[in-house]
């Protein structure tokens, strides 16, 4: 959640446009933000589109913590993925890229 809020235009989405992102269903994505509003990583806010709106707000604690953990995350695939070499690295690519959905 916090990655794909991070690559949202400032920073900020709808639960609508990041359930699309996620692939969680409502309720599932409703406790998620719950959990990290409660955190400090995101803050809702009106929708400055449509004043009936929510939209959800990486907060810098939130930034931070996505940094963190971006790094771990890069840090174990290069530990899992280290022995592989480029052309299957590019394999592994094409094959991953075929299997995401049409409209991705």
């Amino acid at each position: 959640m916090l990655y794909t809020l991070s690559r949202c235009p400032s920073h900020r989405a709808r639960l609508g446009e990041l359930s699309e992102q996620v692939y969680l269903p409502q309720p599932s994505l409703s406790r998620l933000v719950d959990r990290l509003e409660r955190q400090g990583l995101l803050a809702r806010e009106a929708d400055p589109s449509d004043g009936r709106g929510v939209v959800v707000a990486l907060t810098g604690a939130g930034a931070q913590r996505r940094r963190e953990v971006g790094g771990r995350h890069v840090a174990a695939i290069a530990r899992h993925l280290g022995h592989v070499d480029v052309d299957e690295l590019h394999e592994l690519a094409r094959l991953a890229t075929r299997a995401l959905p049409p409209d991705a």
